[in-house]
């Protein structure tokens, strides 16, 4: 295909395909054509909701209408189901994180290159207003020089009924997993690549019993970090410190503040797209609110429209492979600093994407 709307089908029918449906189908320069999921039941479920046609998942990679594959399957099969969209011929947009490891995450990259297929992953969140907004704060030197940044996310952890407590509590989620994806890539946006890692974990409760469902009272082994603490040090020479914590009874989320030579930054939650922007200035004991800038349409999905749109457009898309990879890449740097206490490089670097102009518009028809 040449032209129009790009056609888009998920693999992948759970609780967080409603966003990106609910998005995807308002989204003028995109077509979602179908959905698919492991269980067909689910997969009917969603068509039904959104107007919609259910497939299995080798029929949505065979569609001839689908150029964009929206991997929303469980994290350990983002990988696969990924590596199989791009062996169909198709470009892929992955929920987070993008691998479980650097070498499926680097395969990725290799196997979209030799394909000619674009790749990208989650979180698109700094596509919306609120990060575009703080990074233009930065850029114009409203803060003075960026000197450093810290995030914070402090929580109980999930419930003890929760659903899925075991998949969140075992490989490729944890806190670091689930949650460190949104704070990461917002300092990249500040400061760019990360260039080493020192960390600290630990896990408050190494078994953990499950209350719900058809296994309620069998338990399981938690196999990674409740809560990991990790100083950054960027290849541009700033430092940031990081906590992300499923042990704390103190509620803390969505803590990010830059600091600069002449004022402090407050950015909103970076696991949503719009939320209050501030700055306290050196000598001030007031904070002062910062106006958004752009659009407050769209949500979980823009990554997906830039996508679509750069394929037509024939530019880069801004949430590419080798910014979700150096992501992943300085999680698992992370998790290596725990096991072995020391500073371990990061091997990968990237750039920071290209700022959205202020007009840009999810809801505008520009692929006719």
């Amino acid at each position: 295909m040449t032209g129009g709307p790009v056609g888009v089908a998920l693999v992948g029918a759970g609780v967080i395909s409603d966003q990106y449906l609910t998005n995807l189908t308002s989204y003028p320069d995109v077509r979602v054509v179908a959905v698919a999921d492991r269980f067909p039941d689910r997969a009917a479920a969603q068509a039904a909701r959104y107007g919609i046609a259910a497939t299995g998942v080798e029929e949505a990679l065979a569609r001839d209408d689908v150029e964009i594959i929206v991997n929303l399957t469980n994290p350990v099969a983002h990988a696969e189901v990924a590596s199989a969209a791009i062996a169909a011929g198709k470009h892929v947009f992955s929920e987070k994180p993008f691998a479980l490891d650097r070498t499926s995450g680097r395969r990725l990259l290799d196997e979209a290159t030799a394909a000619g297929v674009r790749i990208g992953g989650a979180p698109d969140t700094f596509l919306g207003p609120s990060l575009q907004t703080c990074r233009r704060v930065v850029e114009r030197g409203d803060i003075g020089v960026p000197l450093s940044g810290l995030t914070l996310l402090q929580t109980p952890g999930p419930v003890p009924d929760h659903q899925k407590l075991e998949i969140l509590l075992t490989e490729g989620a944890g806190p670091l997993f689930d949650l460190g994806p949104y704070y990461l890539t917002a300092l990249v946006q500040f400061f760019g690549a990360v260039g080493a890692v020192a960390a600290m974990g630990s896990t408050a409760a190494p078994v953990r019993v499950l209350q719900s469902g058809p296994r309620a009272g069998q338990e399981f082994a938690v196999t990674v970090p409740t809560h990991v603490g990790a100083l950054l040090r960027f290849e541009s020479g700033e430092p940031a410190q990081s906590v992300w914590s499923w042990d704390s009874p103190l509620r803390r989320e969505g803590f990010v503040e830059i600091t600069g030579t002449e004022a402090t930054l407050a950015v909103p939650d970076p696991n949503h797209f719009t939320g209050d922007i501030r700055i306290r200035e050196r000598g001030s004991l007031d904070w002062r609110p910062v106006p958004l800038e752009g659009t407050e349409v769209g949500g979980r999905g823009l990554g997906v429209l830039d996508i679509a749109r750069a394929i037509r457009e024939d530019r880069p898309h801004r949430a590419d492979g080798a910014l979700a990879f150096h992501v992943l890449d300085t999680m698992a740097a992370i998790v290596e600093s725990v096991e072995t206490a020391t500073f371990v490089p990061i091997a990968s670097s990237v750039r920071r994407p290209e700022l959205l102009t202020k007009d840009w518009d999810p809801l505008a028809v520009t692929l006719s």
